[in-house]
């Protein structure tokens, strides 16, 4: 499963990055306002430190102004992926950019059928919301399982399952399970899951045998 990391901070997302283990970064406006930086400019910097797809997200609700700031976004740099709603004009506007070779993130998915929809649209990555549906009483993994399935059955069907809304490192381990393709995480919850307790004690005690030892390496 890759790991994309969801947020606008540089300095956060350049940390990821040297670690090797980054495949992505997503961007949303909620996350560019809270960085407090101009959404071009981060855009930018963030796709000259990633290799892998960056999320930018149109913030128009028709199709025509949507067109016009995914071109805008989409000539920063090769590897943006133009974010837009899961709506009858984001699924047009996925339509359009797919067929012109731009990758496209369909966000805001809370169904299967509307995945199917952005599937079928010619998205590159479908982003179901886990976490906002754990939080209306829904199972937000039973919606990426139900996802794989479809995508499964339909081989031609090229889209990528993005796990987004990621709140917990349990949520990753069910999305792996799940067959998610992608998660997308706070750099907060990726870097918990390299901590484990035990890990810690067996550090711990392996140190201090080894001071027993008298020993250097070097």
């Amino acid at each position: 499963m890759k790991f994309f990391a969801d947020t606008a901070e540089i300095a956060e997302i350049r940390e990821l990055a040297a670690t090797g283990l980054l495949d992505g970064v997503t961007t949303n406006p909620s996350l560019i306002a809270k960085a407090g930086r101009n959404f071009i400019e981060a855009v930018r910097e963030i796709c000259e430190l990633v290799e892998g797809p960056v999320s930018a997200e149109v913030a128009a609700t028709d199709e025509e102004t949507m067109l016009a700031e995914a071109r805008k976004l989409a000539a920063i740099a090769e590897n943006v992926a133009i974010k837009v709603p899961l709506t009858w004009a984001g699924l047009k506007t996925c339509r359009t950019l797919s067929q012109d070779g731009i990758m496209v993130n369909v966000t805001l998915c809370f169904s299967a059928n509307q995945a199917l929809l952005a599937a079928k649209a010619g998205a590159a990555f479908v982003s179901p919301f886990v976490g906002r549906m754990d939080d209306v009483g829904e199972d937000g993994m039973a919606l990426i399982r139900d996802i794989r399935t479809i995508f499964d059955n339909y081989p031609d069907l090229g889209t990528e399952v993005l796990a987004a809304s990621i709140r917990h490192p349990r949520h990753i381990t069910e999305a792996a399970l799940a067959g998610a393709d992608v998660a997308t995480v706070p750099p907060s919850v990726l870097k918990q899951i390299v901590n484990h307790p035990l890990t810690d004690k067996g550090l711990a005690q392996f140190l201090a045998d080894w001071k027993k030892t008298g020993q250097s390496i070097l």
